[in-house]
């Protein structure tokens, strides 16, 4: 089966300029080769502490910020050099979800208006048409049809949200990026929009890369999770495997801070020692050894290579490697 997207070495550097001709003198190394596939109908979650380069990889894939290197390959096809004219037609088969409800809406034009922007864009259907298609899609992701006059400021958080994916959703798309959709939410509103996300998927055979911190969340609606740190992932596995049995000691710290109400089921407790390095001058060697309670030496000598065992759980660590 072919991958929905597929990412190959993919990454972004960020020229930082100084001196008097403002010349590049060094670069944030916000995402430095990463790799994953997404199948079908699959959501991949995508998670990490903040500043571990994750929004940034849902940009990239989605051309919102130009990558430095790597492959972006959306249904077969390679989009990594395409320029902005072979990239419209694209955009109609990827669609984002943005973070905070409240910036990403015009707040000149009406809910109606917002939602069938894209289907004026990109000239889908009559006018008489696109508003039939509008207002089910309001139907659709639990807002009322006559709500399309309203301008957001009239809806709620949890409201402007769904809006936003009934934008996403307007053009058909085959893969949605989530970035932190739910972040910005009251948790009662936050388990609303992922059980209609989840809907959504079930029925229309979409694929999500849904990019959070919250672990509980991408535990709720992921296949498969990959766990970044610092510009590259260490970590990639199915759901169930991971939040059972982590194997990098980041994945494990990341789990062990996660509240449980039952004694009984928290995990023990991992202290991870100082602070994440710069981006700008990432530590020799394997990235997190700066701060591993397992380290030896060759971690601070030599990069692990994520290698991945026969159920698909890859892991970048010397000492917890498949054989």
């Amino acid at each position: 089966m072919t991958p929905v997207l597929q990412v190959e070495g993919l990454v972004k550097h960020y020229g930082i300029r100084g001196g008097l001709f403002g010349r590049t003198i060094g670069h944030v190394r916000a995402v430095d080769g990463v790799s994953f596939s997404i199948a079908p109908g699959e959501t991949l979650g995508l998670v990490g502490e903040s500043g571990c380069g994750k929004s940034t990889v849902g940009k990239s894939v989605l051309r919102l910020v130009e990558p430095s290197a790597g492959q972006i390959i959306l249904e077969g096809e390679d989009i990594t050099a395409l320029d902005r004219v072979g990239m419209i037609a694209k955009r109609r088969r990827m669609q984002v979800i943005f973070q905070d409800p409240y910036s990403s809406l015009n707040p000149r034009m009406t809910a109606g208006d917002i939602v069938q922007e894209p289907l004026i864009n990109f000239a889908i259907g009559s006018r008489a048409e696109q508003q039939e298609r509008v207002a089910a899609l309001f139907a659709r992701v639990g807002l009322r049809p006559d709500q399309r006059g309203n301008y957001p400021h009239e809806f709620s958080g949890g409201q402007r949200q769904r809006l936003g994916i009934a934008r996403a959703l307007a053009l058909g798309p085959s893969i949605i990026i989530g970035d932190e959709p739910v972040s910005a939410l009251d948790v009662s509103v936050q388990a609303q929009v992922i059980n209609l996300m989840v809907d959504l998927q079930e029925e229309l055979k979409l694929s999500y890369l849904f990019v959070a911190h919250d672990l509980g969340v991408v535990e709720h609606i992921s296949h498969r999770v990959a766990v970044m740190y610092l510009g590259k992932i260490v970590e990639i596995a199915p759901r169930q495997s991971l939040f059972e049995a982590p194997r990098h000691p980041y994945s494990e710290a990341l789990l062990a801070a996660v509240p449980v109400a039952h004694p009984r089921l928290r995990r023990k407790r991992v202290v991870l020692r100082g602070d994440v390095p710069s981006p700008i001058n990432p530590p020799p060697g394997c990235r997190f050894h700066t701060r591993c309670p397992i380290a030896v030496a060759r971690c601070r000598e030599a990069e692990p290579p994520l290698l991945a065992d026969a159920s698909g759980h890859a892991v970048a660590c010397h000492l917890r490697a498949p054989a």
